[in-house]
């Protein structure tokens, strides 16, 4: 008797929302819809907090299919995704996409969320073909070739996702869209490189900064390829290029630039370039190689001064151990009270993250081209502040 009693408590409360749906489409011109999606979803909440799943399902697989219930199907179908159960949206969206009934301007709409069904669920190749049917889609085109990128992506097919998103580009010239492009190409100039093959990926990272002259990543990567050519100073000049294009990556940048100087004995040499870098980017890593480039051109003491004053203007605990360390020991500090604090400082250090999505938060110990979480190109960057950069 209570089952019987809940099935038609349920039927009344979504027979009561679909004719207040009615009723606000005809009552006036700015009444709510019922094929509007949100609001059909706030009428359908009190349904999910109140009924089981269960019931919900099998009301929605007996209810007709016209323009006027598809919004509830969809809604329905788009509760179980995001809950986590995949199977139930599949079944929702699959009878739905096969009755006969179904509005022909409601078929993209259907598909697409049944492709985001197959792909939540990890059934890539069969999201890949529905993705696939609505790239000619006037209405879920661009959101279909989104998610075949994606796709792309997570299966490391670099090369379809670099055709996906450079036929995309044509239709919508975005910067977002032209770096994401840029950055799949650096993936296919990174994997040439891995065989060996310069001329190729010398060829792909130039197309890469014609996609996007801001692309840091190719930069690096040029960097490297002169490297392996022996071409030392158009290493440098492709790496003091990253200061222009995203200083955020000026201490990946700094890094490499030192390591090459150290190998060439002229870290003193880049003193008046790390200088001016400093005044317009400053950063800790940047400090840092200009105090050891001080150091070797004008002695220890020089160098101690300069990352004092530095120090008083823009702390960060990297610059004072490296003080620490190169002091000895600063006024009523022993030599043993000195290594002390480096150790406590190290341990401090060892345990933060180093990078930081800027889009979404993610933090971790490595950089990530591609942010893990948020799936966007040139997010994480170097943390800044007194415990990073």
């Amino acid at each position: 008797m209570d089952t019987v009693l809940h099935w038609l408590l349920l039927v009344v409360a979504v027979a009561a929302g679909w004719f207040m749906g009615r009723w606000g489409r005809h009552d006036g011109a700015g009444g709510p819809r019922m094929d509007d999606e949100e609001a059909v979803r706030d009428r359908l909440q009190f349904l999910f907090t109140n009924y089981s799943d269960e019931a919900i399902e099998n009301f929605v697989q007996s209810l007709a299919v016209n323009r006027e219930t598809v919004s509830l199907h969809l809604s329905v179908g788009a509760h179980f995704r995001l809950k986590g159960e995949t199977e139930r949206a599949i079944v929702i969206h699959q009878n739905l996409l096969a009755r006969p009934e179904l509005p022909t301007r409601y078929s993209p709409q259907v598909t697409y969320e049944l492709a985001m069904d197959y792909m939540t669920a990890g059934l890539l190749d069969r999201a890949e073909s529905l993705f696939h049917q609505l790239l000619g889609s006037r209405d879920y085109s661009r959101q279909a070739a989104d998610q075949l990128i994606e796709l792309y992506q997570q299966e490391r097919e670099w090369d379809k996702a670099r055709q996906v998103a450079s036929t995309l580009t044509v239709g919508y010239p975005e910067d977002e869209l032209k770096k994401r492009l840029a950055y799949l190409t650096c993936e296919l100039a990174e994997d040439a490189l891995r065989q060996d093959d310069r001329w190729g990926a010398q060829k792909l990272v130039k197309d890469a900064l014609e996609q996007d002259k801001t692309c840091v990543r190719a930069s690096f990567l040029q960097a490297d390829i002169h490297r392996r050519q022996g071409n030392l100073s158009e290493v440098s000049q492709s790496l003091f290029r990253v200061f222009d294009q995203n200083p955020s990556f000026g201490p990946e940048a700094i890094d490499r630039l030192m390591k090459q100087a150290r190998e060439k004995g002229d870290v003193a040499r880049l003193g008046r370039r790390l200088r001016k870098l400093y005044e317009s980017w400053p950063s800790t890593s940047l400090l840092l190689a200009l105090v050891e480039s001080v150091e070797r051109s004008n002695g220890r003491l020089a160098a101690i001064n300069l990352l004092r004053e530095e120090l008083e203007i823009r702390p960060s605990l990297k610059g004072l151990l490296r003080l620490v360390e190169m002091a000895g020991y600063e006024k009523g500090m022993t030599t043993d009270e000195g290594r002390l604090v480096s150790r406590m400082g190290q341990m401090l250090l060892s345990n933060r993250p180093i990078y930081r999505c800027i889009n979404c938060g993610f933090e971790g110990r490595q950089l990530h081209w591609l942010c893990p979480s948020c799936k966007r190109w040139e997010k994480v960057q170097p943390i800044q502040g007194v415990e990073a950069e």
